[in-house]
C-alpha cells in the first residue's frame, strides 16, 4: 500500500497531478527544493526535505537528499522485522513511492555549456535515490518516468498500492535510466581525457522503441532501438523518422532506409538516392526532383524494384508521380507537398518516412563475440582543392562535377566498388566484390553504352591497371582514385594511353 510519497524531480512535467492524485488517496508528500515549490504553488500539502531532516539544502543543492532520514526510508525492507524496530529506534518513517528524475546532463553537453555547467549537471542525490528505491523494490515503487505517471495512479485508485510485478517493472526501467545516465556521464569524461586516441571508455545505453516481426531473416528476433535520453518523439533512429503510412518497417527496411538517407544527405542538393540490399543502384542530382528520380531509376531498372527512395528536400507531387509505377518497398524525405501524400496514399503497401537530414559524424561501434569495434564514423570531408590531378589532361568541368559526385557515392558502396557517372547520373554501379576488377567488369555491364563519356571512381588504389582499363575501354573518360599503390605508376600509364584524366585524393573510403 502507498501511504507515503517523495517526490523530487527536474522535469516537473506532470507532477501536480500527480500530487493532487496522491493526495487524493490520503497519500503524504515528502518533496525537494523546486519541486516542493511546484506542489505547494498548487495549494498542495507536502513536507520539505529539509523540515524533515533538520538540515537546510547546502553546498548549491549538491546536499539536500543525502541523509538517513530519506534513505533510510527508501532501502528498509518492511518484510524484516529488525528493519522496522531500527526504523522505530532513529524516528526514521518509510517511503512506498518515490518519484525522481534526474538533471539533464545530455541536454546540457548537448547544448555546448561550459565544463562548469556541464559538471553541476551531474545528479548525485537523484541517481542515489533512484537506485536506493529500485534496488528495495519489494517495499518501494519507484517512478522516473512522467509518461508512466497516469498508469500509476490507475492501479494505486483501484488498488490502494502497486503489485510486486508493477514495482519490479518500475524498479527495471529505473536501474536502465540510472545506467544510461552513468554511462552518458562516463562517455563525456572519457572523451575529454582523450588526446589523438579513441577514448578509454564507450558507453552504449539504449531503449526499445518497439519489437520488429523479425530480424535479417524470419529465424531472428528483431526489435528497434533508439538512444537512451530525451523523450520519446525526440531523437530515436534516423533523427527520430516518423512513419506517415504504410506497413511496419521490418529490421532490414530501417537498414536500407539509414544507407539512402546517409548518403543523399552527403550529396549537392537536388539528389535522389536508391538503394536496394544496403548498397545505392541508382543516384542522380537534377534541377527537378522527378527528373532526378528518373535519372537515379534508370541506372538500374532492374534493382531498383523493392528498393528505398530517398530525397534530401520535401517530395514533390510530380516525383511521386514518377515512382507511380514502381514497387517501392520505403521513401523518405524532409518532409512531403500534399500531393505527394496524396498520390503515396494510394499505396497503402509503400512505407512513406518522414526524418530530418542526418548529422555527419560520431562513433561506429560494431559488436562481435565478447566485444566490439569502434572507429570515427567515415564521413567525407576532402573537396576539389584537396585533389591531386596526375595525368597530362586535366578533367574538364563537367568530368569534374560526375568524379566528385562519383566518390561522394563511392563512400557509401560496399568494397570493392566502382563506380560510373555521367552527367551527374550514376550508369554503372559494380558493389561489394572482392575483386576490384570484378566490380568494374560488373559496372560496365550495366552500365553498357552509356558507359562512353562518364567518369570512374574507385573507392581505394587500383593494384593493377586491370580494373581501370576495363571501365577505360566500355569509354570512361576519366577516373578519382585516392591513389597509393606500388601499381600507380602502371595504372597513370593505362590512363595515358587511353587519354583518361586521373585524379588522386590521398583518401580511401573502404566500407565493409
Amino acid at each position: 500500500m502507498v501511504r507515503r510519497a517523495l517526490l523530487a524531480v527536474y522535469d516537473k512535467t506532470g507532477v501536480v497531478e500527480l500530487a493532487q492524485g496522491l493526495v487524493e488517496m490520503g497519500v503524504s508528500l515528502v518533496s525537494s527544493g523546486g519541486t516542493a515549490a511546484t506542489i505547494r504553488a498548487a495549494g498542495l500539502e507536502v513536507t520539505s526535505v529539509e523540515d524533515l531532516t533538520g538540515f537546510p539544502e547546502m553546498l548549491d543543492g549538491r546536499v539536500k537528499t543525502l541523509h538517513p532520514l530519506i534513505h533510510g526510508g527508501l532501502l528498509a525492507d518492511k518484510r524484516k522485522p529488525e528493519h522496522l524496530a531500527q526504523l522505530a529506534e532513529h524516528g526514521i518513517e518509510p517511503f512506498d513511492l518515490v518519484v525522481v528524475n534526474l538533471y539533464p546532463f545530455r541536454e546540457t553537453v548537448a547544448s555546448g555549456a561550459g565544463t562548469d555547467e556541464v559538471i553541476e549537471k551531474i545528479d548525485i542525490g537523484g541517481p542515489a535515490m533512484v537506485r536506493a528505491a529500485a534496488k528495495n523494490f519489494g517495499s518501494v515503487g519507484v517512478v522516473v518516468d512522467p509518461s508512466s505517471y497516469p498508469e500509476v495512479l490507475n492501479e494505486l485508485r483501484a488498488h490502494g498500492g502497486l503489485s510486486r510485478a508493477t514495482r519490479e517493472r518500475l524498479a527495471a526501467t529505473a536501474f536502465a535510466h540510472t545506467a544510461a545516465y552513468d554511462a552518458a556521464v562516463a562517455g563525456w569524461f572519457a572523451e575529454r581525457a582523450s588526446t589523438a586516441e579513441m577514448p578509454g571508455f564507450v558507453g552504449v545505453a539504449l531503449e526499445k522503441v518497439g519489437d520488429l516481426r523479425y530480424g535479417e531473416n524470419p529465424h531472428q528476433r528483431g526489435a528497434l532501438y533508439r538512444e537512451s535520453g530525451g523523450s520519446a518523439a525526440e531523437g530515436g533512429p534516423l533523427g527520430g523518422a516518423h512513419v506517415l503510412q504504410g506497413k511496419d518497417m521490418s529490421f532490414n527496411n530501417w537498414l536500407d532506409a539509414e544507407a539512402a538517407y546517409s548518403l543523399v544527405a552527403a550529396l549537392t542538393p537536388g539528389a535522389c538516392v536508391i538503394v536496394k540490399h544496403n548498397n545505392p543502384c541508382g543516384v542522380a542530382v537534377a534541377a527537378e526532383q522527378d527528373e532526378a528520380y528518373r535519372r537515379a531509376f534508370d541506372c538500374d531498372t532492374v534493382s531498383a524494384f523493392g528498393g528505398i527512395v530517398a530525397f534530401d528536400a520535401a517530395c514533390t507531387g510530380p516525383a511521386a508521380e514518377a515512382m507511380r509505377d514502381v514497387f517501392t518497398e520505403v521513401v523518405i524525405a524532409p518532409g512531403y507537398e500534399p500531393a505527394a501524400l496524396a498520390a503515396f496514399g494510394e499505396r497503402q503497401n509503400l512505407r512513406v518516412l518522414e526524418a530530418p537530414l542526418p548529422e555527419a559524424g560520431g562513433l561506429d561501434i560494431r559488436t562481435m563475440p565478447g566485444g566490439a569495434l569502434v572507429q570515427d564514423r567515415d564521413v567525407v570531408t576532402e573537396r576539389r582543392e584537396d585533389f591531386e590531378v596526375v595525368s597530362s589532361r586535366e578533367p574538364t568541368e563537367d568530368e569534374w562535377g560526375d568524379l566528385l559526385l562519383a566518390w561522394t557515392i563511392a563512400w557509401r558502396v560496399k568494397s570493392n566498388t566502382i563506380v560510373l557517372v555521367r552527367d551527374g547520373a550514376t550508369v554503372g554501379i559494380g558493389a561489394g566484390q572482392m575483386s576490384r576488377v570484378d566490380a568494374s567488369w560488373i559496372a560496365t555491364r550495366k552500365a553498357g553504352d552509356r558507359a562512353k563519356g562518364a567518369s570512374l571512381a574507385s573507392d581505394a588504389f587500383f593494384p593493377f591497371p586491370d580494373a581501370l582499363e576495363v571501365a577505360a575501354d566500355a569509354g570512361a573518360t576519366a577516373v578519382i582514385h585516392p591513389g597509393g599503390s606500388k601499381g600507380d605508376d602502371a595504372v597513370l600509364q593505362a590512363a595515358e594511353e587511353r587519354g583518361m584524366a586521373v585524379v588522386l585524393t590521398g583518401r580511401r573510403h573502404f566500407r565493409h
